[in-house]
């Protein structure tokens, strides 16, 4: 789906580099999921285990530049 696409790579564009080990595991666990478990997370539809949650909001906060 494009639109998962768009937000994933926004968040490693943007924010993978800086961000801490601990994120970047969570992140590389995230794009392990199934499609329909990662979109039930990002769509706010699931919450997320508490490893994944914290990437989870960084992706959904669009108004992070």
């Amino acid at each position: 789906m494009r639109e998962l696409d768009d937000l994933l790579l926004r968040y490693l564009e943007r924010h993978y580099g800086d961000a801490p080990e601990v994120d970047k595991q969570a992140f590389q666990s995230l794009l392990q999921l199934s499609d329909p478990e990662l979109m039930g997370y990002l769509l706010q539809k699931q919450q997320p285990a508490a490893e994944l949650a914290r990437v989870v909001a960084r992706i959904l906060d669009r108004t992070q530049t």
